[in-house]
């Protein structure tokens, strides 16, 4: 009997510990380089650039309305380049300025992640 409230504790954890490695698996990858971001903000960017950004450049980020955004297409621009573009946009094109929505940091964390290898 005395195994039994063991049992019961870890009956009562195991949720947790599901959750934990479920927040783990979509968490936002570490960027070497990037600005240093609260993982929460970290993951909310990876989602924007899924989301947002997949809806002109593709869902892959090989293209679409928008030309691709992959690690080898943008690999000729420095990340301080990339997030010029993210906040002041593309004047003539569909690329919209995000600077009104984000912090320089943010768009630099962007470039990077978009700079990293995509063996997701």
């Amino acid at each position: 009997m005395r195994s039994l409230p063991l049992l019961l504790l870890l009956a009562a954890a195991a949720p947790a510990f599901a959750l934990a490695s479920a927040l783990a698996e979509n968490a936002a990858p570490a960027l070497p380089g990037a600005p240093a971001l609260a993982p929460e903000q970290a993951q909310k960017l990876a989602h924007l650039v899924e989301q947002d950004c997949g809806s002109c450049h593709g869902l892959t980020r090989k293209g679409g309305l928008g030309s691709p955004l992959t690690a080898e297409a943008l690999s000729h621009i420095e990340p301080e380049g990339i997030a010029g573009i993210i906040l002041d946009g593309v004047p003539g094109t569909a690329m919209p300025p995000w600077r009104p929505l984000m912090s320089e940091d943010e768009a630099l964390w962007i470039a990077y992640y978009l700079l990293k290898d995509e063996g997701k």
